[in-house]
């Protein structure tokens, strides 16, 4: 059984940064509703994120996210939605476990990769949040480092 809190490419520094930050850093700072944990870890010149609605046909698919800004708003606004709940259990454990991140593509100075949701998490009153979709995330070397110019995510998992 795979460890959800262990980096699958620890021989690998490409895939091991863009793991920490597609998996780690995201995670933490969703739950602490802090952006500038993540500020850092996105090209804004000519971002674009597409919301994919949970539907198989491209065509209803929208470009919701046509700046990093726009982005960031909507992240702070589920952030802090979330941080307003309350979990029969640990929130962490719930979204690590969810979380899968382990097929990365590289081409020179690109990466796709690929980070998908299956499971869900139990609220205090008892109801479960269903946490199941994924995104493909595009990502660069930019000044240095692997950072994420933009993705089309909320897809179905699986697709079809």
């Amino acid at each position: 059984m795979r460890d959800p809190f262990q980096n699958p490419f620890p021989s690998d520094s490409a895939r091991q940064a863009i793991w920490e930050m597609l998996v780690s850093r995201d995670i933490d700072a969703f739950l602490a509703a802090d952006w500038s944990m993540v500020e850092d870890d996105f090209v804004e010149e000519g971002f674009m994120g597409i919301d994919g609605r949970k539907e198989v046909n491209p065509d209803k698919w929208r470009l919701a996210f046509p700046t990093l800004s726009a982005y960031r708003e909507e992240w702070l606004r589920q952030a802090r939605d979330f941080a307003g709940q309350s979990f029969a259990e640990d929130p962490r454990t719930a979204i690590f476990t969810t979380t899968t991140l382990e097929d990365i593509e590289i081409e020179g100075e690109t990466a796709l990769v690929r980070k998908k949701f299956d499971g869900g998490i139990t609220k205090a009153d008892g109801t479960r949040d269903v946490l199941q979709w994924q995104t493909l995330y595009y990502c660069r070397r930019h000044q240095g480092r692997w950072k994420i110019s933009g993705f089309t995510g909320y897809l179905p998992n699986p697709m079809g």
